[in-house]
């Protein structure tokens, strides 16, 4: 097969790209050659400020909140308009080409991670409304917002990226106001807040477009496994898998045929990529929980279990196959794991 692919990055280790009172890594094709179906950016916001009004042309955008408040606006074609806030484990998604902005509203900066449905995608390349008013022509760009040339001068040149503005709050007037309460919006969903799926040794929170509809191109899942406990071998037939790790530190080997596997070990910040189809675990190789927040590039998840498999098969096809015993046979899994714990 030739050199195997490199399914690790070192995302948080990666040179930020820093700027007004905010920071972001990114891990595109380029960077991750193996990672062909996704992207992944983390952000960091300081309180008050935004990711500017941006939309990205090739590519949808599904966020998970690890630490702060972060406040969106975003505007649909039908010139539907919405505000959301979001908090640790909270997911949004916006479609690609739809104009958004992103805001750290906390008192501690916010982080978060990106992630999007195109490997090819960088945030350094997305459309910027300040690149845009100030790349078209001065007479174009007064006559479309309704000010003189000496006004438009005064209005930041290039693209901004991030910038500073006003917190909202309920003194100033900023805050938006909102009749109903609601866990869930067009935009926003809680997987935190989602009773999860426990097993032996592990828990599973998933979102897919069943439970967010808006969500059509990714869906998500957060896994905690305890120490030791494995999250079996199994593949994804429908969707690439974008791994970020969280918490923890873990083993991963991604099976890819003809006696080929690349196995890596992971930490805290680091990413993985398991192509579509591909067999893979995930072993928990610390003293603690491991934390792992997952992507996939398909808005329904499906997953092949190794355990599910074998225990639908009759014994007399798993002797054959394996060339084992009866007594063998009989000690292989009779129901579907997922999650093992040793």
């Amino acid at each position: 097969m030739g050199q195997l692919p490199k399914f690790k990055f070192e995302l948080e280790k990666k040179e930020p790209r820093i700027g007004n009172g905010g920071v972001t890594r990114g891990a595109s094709v380029k960077d991750f050659p193996a990672s062909i179906g996704l992207a992944g950016v983390s952000m960091h916001l300081e309180s008050g400020v935004i990711r500017e009004l941006h939309w990205h042309a090739n590519a949808s955008e599904w966020g998970y909140v690890l630490k702060g408040c972060v406040r969106t606006t975003i505007l649909h074609p039908d010139g539907s308009f919405y505000i959301d806030y979001f908090y640790p484990g909270d997911v949004w998604y916006f479609p690609k080409g739809y104009g958004h902005v992103l805001q750290g509203v906390s008192d501690e900066d916010a982080h978060f991670i990106l992630i999007f449905d195109n490997g090819n995608f960088s945030e350094d390349h997305t459309f910027s409304i300040t690149d845009f008013v100030s790349s078209v022509p001065k007479e174009i760009a007064a006559q479309n917002l309704g000010l003189s040339l000496e006004q438009l001068e005064k209005l930041y040149q290039g693209e901004a990226y991030f910038a500073k503005c006003e917190i909202p709050t309920n003194e100033n007037g900023l805050l938006s106001t909102r009749e109903e309460c609601s866990l869930t919006t067009m935009h926003k969903y809680p997987l935190m807040a989602q009773t999860p799926r426990i097993f032996e040794g592990g828990i599973q929170r998933v979102v897919t477009q069943d439970d967010f509809p808006i969500s059509q191109n990714l869906c998500g899942s957060v896994i905690e496994l305890q120490p030791n406990a494995l999250r079996e071998l199994h593949w994804h037939p429908n969707a690439d898998e974008w791994q970020y790790f969280i918490e923890g530190n873990a083993e991963v080997g991604i099976f890819l045929a003809q006696g080929n596997i690349v196995i890596d070990q992971y930490e805290a910040g680091d990413i993985g990529y398991a192509p579509m189809g591909a067999g893979h675990y995930i072993k928990n190789t610390g003293d603690k929980v491991l934390k792992v927040l997952i992507g996939f590039n398909n808005g329904h998840y499906q997953s092949v279990d190794l355990s599910d498999w074998i225990a639908k098969n009759p014994n007399d096809i798993l002797e054959g196959n394996f060339q084992i015993s009866e007594d063998i046979a009989d000690k292989l899994p009779k129901n579907a794991k997922r999650f093992l714990k040793k």
